[in-house]
C-alpha cells in the first residue's frame, strides 16, 4: 500500500493529475485475527496521503479510497468505525465488497454515515461496489441506480468460485494471444455476460464501469491487450490493477490515441466557436450528440495523462505543466 501511494504521487507529478486511484485494502489484505490492526494502518495511510505538502501546494487533489470487510462480515462494523470515523474527511469513495443487493447497500450506507464525525466532510461519501455473484449480477442495475453508488467493480475470481465449479478455472486468466481455444475470462460466455450486465448497468445510470483485474503480473503486453478489450470491447471505463507494473499498460491501454485526441480537438473547438450550432468537419455533419461524444474523448484523454492539443487546454484549467 506504502509502495502504491508513492507511485501514485510520482505519477500526479509527471502527469499533473492524478490518473490512477488507489484503494487501500482492508478485506483480502488481512491476515485472519490482525483486522483491527490492518484497519488502522489504512487508516494512518489515507490520512498521511490527504497531507502530503508537496501535492497540495501543486494543487494536486489524490483520489484514495479503502475496502472494508463485507457488510456480513465480523470485521465490517470496526472497519467503518476506525477507518471511516478516524479517516472520512480524507478519503475519496468506501469500496464496500460482496454486495448481493440494494438492501447490502443501504445497511453499509446506514453504517458508513453514522461513522462520519461533525466536520469531517461537506459532502457524503461516495461508494463503490464489487459485483461478485451471480444473485448481484442480476441486481446490477437497481444497485448501479443507488444515488451514493459511484462505481461497480467486477470481482471475477469470486464470481468463478461461486458456480461451484461449473465454470473452470481458466476464466480468472487470460489466454495467449495465439490460444484461440481456451475459455479464459474474455472468452467464457457466463463470464461475458457478467461483464457486459456491469458494464451495461452503470452507463444506464451514468456510474463508472471498473473491470477486474488481470492476475498475470509479469507480462505487460498481455495486461495491455487484456485492458483494450474491456475498454474497447465491453465498455469498461476503468480497470482494477494488482501490481505496480500494471498501471502504465492500463493507462495506455485507455488512453484515446492521437489521432482520436487531434480528431475531438479540432471538432470540439470548432463547435465552441460556433455556439455549438451543427458544423461540418471533412465533409462529415456533426451536432451537440456528436460533440459530446467528442468532449468525452478529450476528457479520457486528461484523465490518462495525454498532452492535450492546445486548443483545448483552456478547457483543462486545471492541468499543471
Amino acid at each position: 500500500m506504502v509502495k502504491s501511494l508513492q507511485l501514485q504521487a510520482e505519477m500526479m507529478e509527471e502527469f499533473g493529475v492524478c490518473v490512477f486511484d488507489v484503494t487501500l485494502d482492508c478485506e483480502d489484505g488481512a491476515p485472519v485475527g490482525g483486522e483491527v490492526d490492518q484497519a488502522n494502518m489504512v487508516c494512518a495511510l489515507a490520512n498521511s496521503a490527504n497531507d502530503a505538502p508537496n501535492l497540495i501546494a501543486k494543487g494536486l487533489t489524490r483520489r484514495v479510497g479503502a475496502r472494508l470487510h463485507a457488510v456480513d462480515h465480523p470485521a465490517f462494523a470496526s472497519d467503518v468505525a476506525i477507518v471511516v470515523g478516524g479517516a472520512a474527511r480524507s478519503l475519496s469513495y468506501v469500496t464496500l465488497p460482496k454486495v448481493e443487493s440494494l438492501h447490502d447497500v443501504h445497511r453499509a450506507l446506514e453504517a458508513i454515515d453514522a461513522a462520519v464525525r461533525p466536520g469531517q466532510r461537506v459532502d457524503c461519501l461516495p461508494l463503490h461496489v464489487l459485483i461478485e455473484s451471480p444473485r448481484a449480477v442480476h441486481r446490477a442495475f437497481e444497485i448501479a441506480e443507488h444515488p451514493r453508488v459511484q462505481s461497480l467493480s467486477f470481482g471475477l475470481m469470486d464470481f468463478v468460485s461461486a458456480h461451484g465449479g461449473a465454470i473452470s478455472h481458466t476464466a480468472m486468466g487470460v489466454r495467449p494471444a495465439a490460444d484461440g481455444d481456451t475459455l479464459d475470462q474474455f472468452h467464457h460466455p457466463l463470464v461475458v455476460r457478467a461483464k457486459l450486465d456491469i458494464a451495461s448497468a452503470c452507463h444506464a445510470s451514468g456510474k463508472v464501469p471498473s473491470h477486474c483485474v488481470v492476475t498475470e503480473l509479469r507480462d505487460a503486453s498481455l495486461v495491455e491487450r487484456a485492458a483494450r478489450t474491456a475498454a474497447g470491447t465491453l465498455g469498461y471505463t476503468r480497470m482494477w490493477s494488482i501490481h505496480p507494473g500494471q498501471i502504465r499498460p492500463i493507462l495506455r491501454a485507455f488512453a484515446p490515441s492521437l489521432d482520436a485526441i487531434e480528431m475531438a480537438a479540432r471538432i470540439v473547438d470548432q463547435a465552441s466557436r460556433g455556439e455549438w450550432a451543427p458544423i461540418s468537419v471533412d465533409g462529415k455533419l456533426h451536432d451537440r450528440a456528436s460533440f459530446r461524444y467528442f468532449w468525452q474523448v478529450l476528457e479520457r484523454a486528461y484523465q490518462t495523462g495525454c498532452e492535450m492539443p492546445e486548443s483545448t487546454q483552456a478547457f483543462f484549467t486545471s492541468r499543471v505543466h
